[in-house]
């Protein structure tokens, strides 16, 4: 069975009153009474949906669009297919934060649930909540309505489970933990404190202040999965943050949304992934390692501890440094430093320490 949602979604909306809502200008000729239905992505956006583009690396995807409206910088205009009205603003992002208000005004702060989607019975387990037979609730822990928690899971003390969320079966989540907005796979762990569904950091900046872009995807965390303690993974703008059965993922690490992470990925301690990267399977980070935003990272990839990625990497890669660059190439620039280094020590008269070290 499909998942019914977690937003409240109004509408529609005449194409005028979205470009009224968003402070853009339609293009002459446009039926303005055509009805619009939904905000989604570029690519995935039909022809009842409005979309936006606010970044030069898409507009590959702007010209193969199905969407019937998109916002889109006066620069941009040519590069709109016929099919699709054009919503010419400067502010494009502002434009989608104001469409996203339109279409889902609760979602800025969403309720646990809806009014009247279900009591919570002595404080703790919502009278709609399913749980499956065999399954533990830990005292204390906070079981909200429709959600569904399958055999062999146990949640533990303090843990809160919100809204429509479903945990599958023979999971671990741990005290004090909170679960929003996501779907859970089977024999997933959640270590003390995880924060799993809380709004992605999303703001479309500007003089006058930053205005709060809602959030409105989800979490989808695959089989096998293991997340450390005090570990936060957004939930998507528009599209889902994923995370790959099998991977594990240390303690405080901060996952950002549209983040889509492979199989059987290794993430340790104090990464960050910024929004809307996707990595592939296998790929390993070590400790205190970052990457940018929108990057694809290939898979098996292995990105050394403190290191920081700003560019998309092929598979297999191995890089190391801030900026990160290949193995190869970084040894071999710390041999030239060190080189350099002894040469110009021993130029200066002062004692080379190095002096009867091996040749590199």
């Amino acid at each position: 069975m499909e998942h019914p949602g977690f937003y409240q979604r109004v509408g529609p909306f005449r194409l005028d009153e979205v470009a009224k809502a968003t402070g853009a200008e339609l293009a002459a000729g446009v039926d303005a009474a055509r009805l619009l239905h939904d905000v989604r992505p570029l690519s995935e956006a039909g022809p009842d949906d409005l979309t936006f583009i606010d970044n030069r690396k898409y507009l590959g995807q702007l010209g193969s669009t199905r969407a019937a409206a998109c916002l889109v910088q006066p620069g941009f205009l040519d590069r709109v297919p016929t099919d699709t009205a054009a919503l010419s603003t400067r502010t494009p992002y502002h434009g989608f934060a104001r469409a996203l208000l339109l279409f889902y005004p609760t979602s800025v702060h969403p309720l646990v649930a809806p009014e009247g989607a279900g009591s919570i019975d002595g404080g703790r387990i919502s009278r709609s909540a399913q749980i499956e037979d065999g399954a533990r609730i830990e005292p204390g822990a906070v079981i909200g309505a429709e959600a569904r928690i399958g055999r062999g899971t146990i949640i533990a003390a303090g843990a809160v489970i919100g809204y429509r969320c479903t945990i599958g079966r023979d999971c671990f989540i741990g005290p004090t933990t909170t679960v929003t907005h996501a779907l859970i796979g089977d024999r997933v762990t959640l270590h003390a404190g995880v924060r799993i569904g809380q709004d992605g950091f999303g703001f479309a900046m500007g003089p006058n202040g930053h205005l709060k872009v809602p959030q409105i995807g989800r979490v989808i965390i695959q089989d096998d999965v293991e997340i450390g303690a005090n570990t936060c993974v957004d939930r998507g703008a528009l599209k889902d943050t994923i995370i790959g059965e099998g991977t594990k993922i240390d303690n405080l690490v901060q996952i950002a949304h549209n983040v889509v992470i492979g199989r059987h990925c290794v993430i340790v301690g104090q990464v960050a992934i910024a929004g809307s990267s996707v990595l592939g399977d296998f790929v390993v980070m070590g400790g205190q390692s970052g990457v940018a935003g929108h990057l694809t990272i290939g898979a098996g990839t292995q990105i050394a501890g403190a290191s920081h990625v700003k560019d998309n990497l092929l598979p297999r890669s191995k890089v190391v440094g801030t900026p990160a660059k290949p193995l190869r190439e970084w040894m071999k620039e710390q041999l030239t430093v060190r080189r350099l280094a002894r040469g110009a020590t021993t130029e200066s008269g002062a004692p080379n320490d190095d002096a009867n070290a091996p040749t590199e």
